[in-house]
């Protein structure tokens, strides 16, 4: 198992406290980053500053759609030059369906360099065929998938049962890992309230139910919930929709440099602490 070696400013003087966390590549630990619209200067402004700490970029919502070809093109091949994966949001996808142009558009995601892309129905409705068929087929185009359980309809609420079946029945089908729903606001929608504070009766549910939280990327946008889910379920819970100034705050918190979690690895660590 890899773990984190710190080759920072404070390299050979500071330890990072917390030891568990898993470096990249890795398929437990990761970090999806919301981007609604860095011009290519702040992308690679971010990758400088923090693409060992990013596995995920997701091009919000439907937005990609108004980039032009040629920016969209630039702006994935730096991404993947750090060893990032880059998807399109779930509502592009969604709204491919609705149109009837799925094939269309997986054919322009692969032409326009994405190496994921997300089988989601916040807004749509999919029945469990119709989400096999939408994971098998991306699949087969060349694709990674991350599935999506959870509407984003604040009075549509997830029941935990049925999530469980649908997370175990996607990666089954071929999904690398399923998102639980959090939206951009991480309030009202998932396992958040309307405040942003999280259900941890449902949070329980969903993570017995599934036994390993490796499967599940928790879209977590507010560093409240960062805190919170990191302290809960350790180092290396998946976290989705983070936004890119909060990287390494929410790196800082997994590693035991922030005040949450350095009080927990205290708590453990050898007297010479």
């Amino acid at each position: 198992m890899a773990t984190a070696v710190s080759r920072g400013a404070w390299h050979s003087v500071v330890e990072l406290p917390e030891t568990r966390r898993l470096v990249k590549p890795r398929t437990s630990g990761i970090t999806m980053v919301i981007d609604k619209g860095l011009g290519l200067r702040e992308t690679l402004d971010l990758m400088e500053m923090a693409a060992d700490h990013i596995d995920f970029l997701k091009i919000a919502f439907g937005s990609s759609a108004l980039y032009p070809s040629k920016l969209m093109r630039e702006k994935i091949a730096l991404a993947k030059e750090y060893n990032i994966e880059v998807y399109p949001g779930g509502t592009l996808f969604e709204i491919a369906v609705f149109q009837k142009c799925t094939k269309e558009f997986f054919h322009r995601a692969r032409e326009l360099g994405f190496t994921y892309v997300e089988v989601s129905e916040g807004t749509i409705d999919l029945t469990p065929e119709e989400r096999r068929k939408y994971i098998t087929m991306a699949r087969e185009e060349g694709f990674g998938v991350l599935a999506e359980i959870g509407k984003k309809d604040p009075t549509v609420k997830i029941d935990p049962a049925r999530a469980v079946d649908q997370i175990f029945a996607d990666l089954a089908h071929g999904a690398y890992k399923v998102i639980i729903e959090g939206r951009d606001s991480g309030q009202g929608v998932g396992i958040y309230d309307e405040r942003g504070k999280i259900n941890e009766t449902l949070l329980q549910a969903l993570v017995e139910g599934v036994r390993d939280h490796s499967h599940l990327i928790i879209e977590a946008p507010q560093t409240s919930q960062h805190n919170y889910l990191l302290v809960r379920l350790g180092p290396n819970v998946n976290l989705g929709n983070v936004q890119p100034h909060d990287v390494l705050t929410l790196e800082s918190t997994r590693v035991g440099l922030r005040g949450d979690t350095l009080r927990e690895c205290l708590k453990n660590a050898p007297k010479s602490y």
